[in-house]
């Protein structure tokens, strides 16, 4: 990549900068990095003259800007609230402290990490740092468990919103996902979380994208607490699960958000009962009974299909489904308003013959719930990579299919 390029040719330069000790040296790298990894992801700290970034790690594993407001908007409520308080119970770079504490009157910051706390006490009091508009965000060094072991006995009527992000990381490096596998493992800590609520207040955790969402929500339905569940997806990739809790006076379904940032029109809010209780899609027999040339196939995008909608979406949008576990669909006529992918089928590759039409053309491969990968794919029918067809296989009703295909 580009910033990798100039940052490698930079620190052949050293001897250009014998002015600087080798601690201060390293310090210009990263931050010449930071800036050059984050730019795109974290626009406005970028127009930032004096802020900070921290290693690498830190920079790659953070909250995008937009997922972080995205964040804000879920609870910008709390602004009418005069004296509301927020607190990051896992700091980190401090990217979510930044853009949810402007909803609040009070937020504070809680981070282990002795350097990136260091850090977001610099970030945080920067005089060119208008977001705030003043507001004061106070910096904790210790964990969450530490944090909210202090707090016993403190006047205040407990904290509005309390945001947590926890590692994914174990003892090793290593990527985990349960919840108990996290730290701090929030279904341990989730009474004493609720004990420093204020009366209306809430929890917002954000998970992994690989997390099972109907166990982590059947594990964190404990004391009576309701969850909505929030898919949140940027450029068709999902980043990010948030699970935001109500009272059960609140809400009576939780409900399912499945939205791509990119596209925030084509949000699609849908419960697990409407899930279950929806009814049962027509499959495809075949498809030599009907004419498939001008039909149009669709998938839905990286969120919808995460949060699991796949009977629900076909309904909505009056769609037939493939399979049971081809999650594509088609219809005769267009869906404009379809939230995800859409082509018109030219025609159907059913066997050597037809195969050959696409032989060594320069196309893009798909597959979904099909027998070969891409690459094996593409190595069958000697296919290069790119122009604006598609080969896409997957399987209907029970049976290996291709489609030719274009992009509507």
């Amino acid at each position: 990549m580009v910033h990798d390029k100039m940052v490698h040719d930079l620190a052949l330069q050293r001897s250009k900068y014998k002015h600087l000790t080798d601690d201060e040296w390293r310090w210009f790298l990263q931050q010449v990095e930071g800036r050059e990894r984050t730019a795109d992801k974290l626009p406005a700290f970028a127009a930032m003259e004096d802020w900070w970034y921290p290693v690498r790690l830190s920079c790659e594993q953070c909250s995008s800007e937009i997922t972080a407001r995205y964040k804000a908007e879920l609870v910008e409520s709390q602004k009418s609230k005069v004296e509301s308080r927020f607190v990051d119970l896992t700091g980190g770079y401090g990217v979510d402290a930044f853009f949810l504490s402007e909803a609040f009157a009070h937020t504070d910051y809680v981070e282990q990490d002795a350097e990136l706390c260091r850090i977001a006490e610099h970030n945080f009091k920067q005089p060119t740092q208008t977001l705030l508009k003043g507001k004061e965000i106070r910096v904790h060094c210790c964990t969450a468990e530490e944090f909210l072991s202090s707090l016993s006995g403190e006047v205040g009527g407990g904290y509005d919103l309390i945001f947590l992000d926890p590692a994914r990381r174990d003892s090793h490096g290593g990527k985990v996902f349960r919840l108990e596998d996290c730290t701090p493992n929030v279904t341990e800590l989730l009474p004493t979380l609720l004990a420093h609520l204020s009366p209306e207040g809430r929890i917002l955790l954000k998970l992994s994208p690989m997390i099972d969402l109907t166990q982590a929500v059947r594990e964190l339905s404990a004391f009576s607490i309701k969850w909505s569940v929030y898919v949140v997806a940027v450029k068709n990739e999902v980043k990010e699960v948030l699970l935001l809790s109500h009272q059960p006076s609140v809400i009576s379904h939780q409900t399912i958000t499945a939205i791509d940032l990119e596209k925030k029109e084509q949000v699609f809010v849908f419960t697990r009962e409407e899930e279950s209780n929806s009814e049962a899609v027509q499959q495809c027999n075949g498809l030599t009974s009907i004419s498939v040339s001008g039909l149009y196939l669709y998938e839905p995008n990286a969120a919808i299909l995460k949060a699991g909608a796949y009977k629900l979406v076909a309904q909505r949008f009056g769609l037939q489904k493939l399979d049971a576990n081809t999650h594509l669909y088609v219809s005769d006529t267009l869906v404009l308003d379809f939230p995800g992918r859409a082509w018109k089928i030219n025609q159907i590759l059913n066997g050597k013959i037809s195969e050959k039409m696409v032989h060594g053309q320069m196309v893009n491969v798909l597959c979904r719930n099909y027998p070969l990968t891409p690459d094996q794919l593409k190595k069958k029918l000697h296919l290069r990579d790119g122009g604006t067809g598609f080969v896409i296989g997957c399987r209907v009703a029970g049976k290996p299919t291709l489609f030719f295909a274009e992009r509507v």
